[in-house]
């Protein structure tokens, strides 16, 4: 798959599709560079749908994201 495939999964219409490429980004990518492809806000959006994909990165992700909205 190149970027440009990958990139166009993470703006998907399908939710489902963006979840998956979303999570998948999460669960392999370094944090910062996450954030290069995507937005808290679709974080935030797709995560009732996303989670199931983090795999064993998932208490990392639900751990920073509850920090985040205990900061603001």
């Amino acid at each position: 798959m190149t970027l440009d495939e990958f990139e166009r999964q993470l703006v998907d219409p399908d939710p489902e599709v963006r979840a998956y490429f979303t999570g998948k980004l999460m669960r392999q990518a370094k944090p910062d560079d996450v954030f290069t492809f995507v937005k808290l806000a679709t974080i935030r959006e797709l995560w009732p749908s996303l989670e199931r994909y983090l795999g064993d990165k998932r208490p990392f992700w639900t751990w920073l994201l509850e920090r985040w909205s205990d900061a603001g």
